[in-house]
């Protein structure tokens, strides 16, 4: 298992063996996790808060379509906003 050390600012250079297995890119996000003394990294993707609220009204069952047109869909959402 690599060592890694803490440098300046407390940051940390993750291995390219680590990154490779886990595969994380320079701007990913990794949650971090402490439980007693031993500390984790966990890859996460951050989702936008207006998607994360359209996909649970999709799961929910609150939407309209699909439709075989645009012009359907524009008569449908008009309808929809009344």
């Amino acid at each position: 298992m690599p060592l890694v050390k803490i440098k300046q600012k407390y940051q940390v250079t993750l291995p390219a063996s680590v990154r490779k297995k886990v595969k994380v890119a320079v701007g990913d996000l990794l949650e971090a996790r402490v439980r007693g003394k031993t500390s984790t990294l966990t890859p996460k993707m951050a989702i936008d808060r207006d998607i994360d609220l359209a996909l649970e009204d999709f799961k929910r069952g609150r939407f309209i379509g699909p439709f075989r047109t645009a012009k359907a869909a524009i008569r449908a959402l008009r309808r929809a906003a009344k």
